[in-house]
């Protein structure tokens, strides 16, 4: 049969799946999908709020009937006999995401059809059970996205392609550096292998259109770096953390496994966009996204930006819990830096136009001594002038900028992020205010138990015990929690923030918070300039010394809950990292407004 049809293009396509039961086939045309959209969303809102209304909607059916068999005779074909396209279809051939023949990938892309012209139509693909299609493994990079070394080893010539570092010209003291076959074609290690061809607007092969303006005039150049720097770290997850195997994490693109016990909680069309995602795998997600974007180039000279995709969190995290020197957590930041020191773009401007995505808090990168936490990359020279992005900034350092922890939720379409607006604004809400997380008896005063100990106290909040990583990735008791709260409790976590303010707000709970270092100062470009806009604070002093969170909230005005709710709901899309590696286009989700930020930040050099 053919591939499988791409929740991606075809946003109606989850609904067509609940009620169909036989094999129709669908052509993709790119009308049909929006009418649907537009006509079921508009009934599903309208319905939910005039539900006496019926006239209206019988009359409303008819339309969409009538509508739907008019289409009929362009969109519904029973085909006798396979299609003769290129063995799409007889030969079970499917097309990649990336424009290239896949056994594995079962998403097929419009006009990248083997064995079609423009004016073709392409095989019709076939409606399958509702499945939860997995987001290609960021191990797959070597075989979807990078150009192709093996059958032009020219690109690995400086003068071929400048971003390559010449070992022949190159004084480099890291022994893996010194090595010239390092470097070579010759090394299996440098992903010497038959790769496709890039999705990229600089590339006219892959004929993906984006908005004209997307872009606003500025590019993106993402380097290749060799695989010690990120590749190989995936493919080596087993030992990534002392406590066990962090391959699941890594899975789907660092979205991770697709998540379950969810049908109570979110509508039925939403639950494959809920993942099991770890709130340190923002490193992949950003690598993936940054391969498949409109704005990215291949010609570096034209680039107003330079993406360095090191996984920088995956290296140090494996050494610091355990007894390992300072070299040791030090060793992959000091190759890399060795590395662009050598490129020609990174002398150009001494790295001042370049970034990157660092997946942990910043403290995790700013050891002052050997014997102090965490690697020193972060206070290293070279670094002193790259813009880097972190879930948790400093904020006394500029070239720091926090991005939103990744949750759970990644919608494929601006339609889902709607639906699940929508889905939060109606939720009922019973309890005034909520807390997840536990105690810290070994922490003198610790704040957290002041907080369960008022919960205990008041009738109108819940609590859940988040000890032994119980509210870790998608929980469904957190999730819960947060959706039938008006306001959520948002002490500082191991850090000063924490992955639980983004899982309160994406199901439209209010946040308070007791540090201005646990939003505030962290997530500007993110999250509304005005913070009593989304969000209450109270100061934590005031709280030890006896004021009553539950009387504080319940004496603010109903308006401005309500006003604060709608913020919170609004913001929702800049908070999250949606499905497709190319975005949707018409919402800016976190990575969006990231590089976006990047981009103005960048202009002004």
């Amino acid at each position: 049969m053919a591939g499988n049809l791409s929740d991606t293009e075809f946003p109606a396509i989850s609904y067509a799946r609940a009620a169909m039961d036989g094999e129709h086939q669908f052509l993709k045309r790119p009308k049909y999908p929006d009418q649907v959209k537009s006509a079921v969303f508009s009934l599903y809102l309208y319905m939910s709020s005039h539900p006496g209304r019926w006239l209206i909607f019988a009359i409303f059916s008819l339309q969409l009937v009538f509508l739907l068999l008019i289409r009929s005779s362009h969109l519904i074909k029973f085909p006798s006999h396979p299609s003769p396209a290129a063995g799409i279809v007889a030969g079970k051939t499917q097309l990649s995401a990336r424009g290239t023949l896949n056994e594995e990938n079962p998403t097929p892309v419009t006009g990248i059809i083997a064995g079609t012209s423009e004016n073709q139509e392409p095989p019709i693909p076939q409606i399958p059970p509702f499945p939860v299609r997995e987001r290609p493994s960021i191990l797959s990079l070597e075989s979807s996205y990078l150009p192709s070394f093996g059958k032009n080893p020219s690109l690995l010539s400086p003068e071929k392609n400048p971003s390559v570092l010449s070992h022949e010209k190159a004084s480099l003291s890291a022994p893996e550096l010194q090595n010239p076959s390092f470097l070579s074609p010759e090394n299996p290690s440098l992903q010497i292998h038959e790769y496709p061809t890039i999705p990229s607007p600089g590339n006219p092969a892959f004929p993906i259109k984006f908005p004209a303006k997307v872009c606003d005039s500025s590019t993106v150049y993402v380097y290749d770096l060799p695989p010690i720097f990120n590749h190989d770290l995936v493919k080596n997850c087993e030992t990534l953390s002392p406590w066990g195997s962090r391959c699941k994490m890594l899975e789907n693109g660092g979205f991770g496994r697709h998540a379950s016990g969810l049908a109570h909680l979110v509508p039925f069309e939403l639950e494959g966009s809920w993942f099991e995602t770890d709130q340190f795998a923002s490193e992949l997600i950003f690598h993936a996204r940054m391969l498949g974007h409109p704005c990215r180039t291949l010609e570096p000279e034209s680039a107003s930006a330079f993406f360095v995709p090191f996984y920088g969190g995956l290296a140090v995290g494996k050494y610091l819990w355990s007894n390992y020197s300072a070299d040791e957590r030090d060793h992959h930041s000091n190759l890399l830096l060795n590395w662009l020191e050598n490129q020609i773009f990174w002398k150009r401007k001494l790295g001042s136009d370049h970034f990157m995505m660092l997946g942990r808090i910043t403290w995790d990168f700013r050891r002052s001594k050997d014997e102090d936490w965490g690697g020193s990359f972060l206070h290293m020279p070279a670094m002193k002038n790259v813009t880097r992005l972190l879930i948790e900034r400093n904020p006394w350092d500029q070239k720091d900028v926090g991005v939103p922890y990744p949750t759970g939720f990644h919608p494929k379409n601006s339609f889902e992020i709607r639906l699940w607006q929508s889905h939060v604004r109606k939720a009922k809400r019973s309890d005034l205010f909520s807390f997840a997380g536990a105690k810290r008896s070994a922490i003198r005063g610790d704040f957290r138990g002041v907080l369960l100990d008022q919960c205990a106290e008041s009738k109108s909040c819940s609590a859940i015990d988040c000890s032994g990583g119980r509210c870790s990735n998608v929980s469904s008791p957190a999730l819960g929690l947060f959706l039938g709260s008006q306001f959520c409790l948002q002490p500082r976590g191991d850090s000063f923030t924490r992955r639980s303010i983004f899982d309160c707000m994406i199901a439209g709970s209010i946040p308070v918070f007791f540090w201005r270092r646990t939003a505030y100062w962290q997530y500007e470009w993110h999250l509304p300039e005005e913070p009593t806009s989304y969000s209450v604070f109270i100061s934590r002093d005031a709280v030890k010394n006896g004021t009553k969170i539950a009387k504080v909230l319940r004496d603010l005005p109903r308006e401005r809950v309500e006003a604060m709710r709608e913020t919170v709901i609004q913001t929702i899309p800049k908070l999250l990292y949606v499905y497709p590696e190319k975005g949707i286009g018409d919402l800016d989700d976190a990575f969006d407004v990231a590089l976006n930020g990047v981009f103005q930040r960048f202009r002004s050099l």
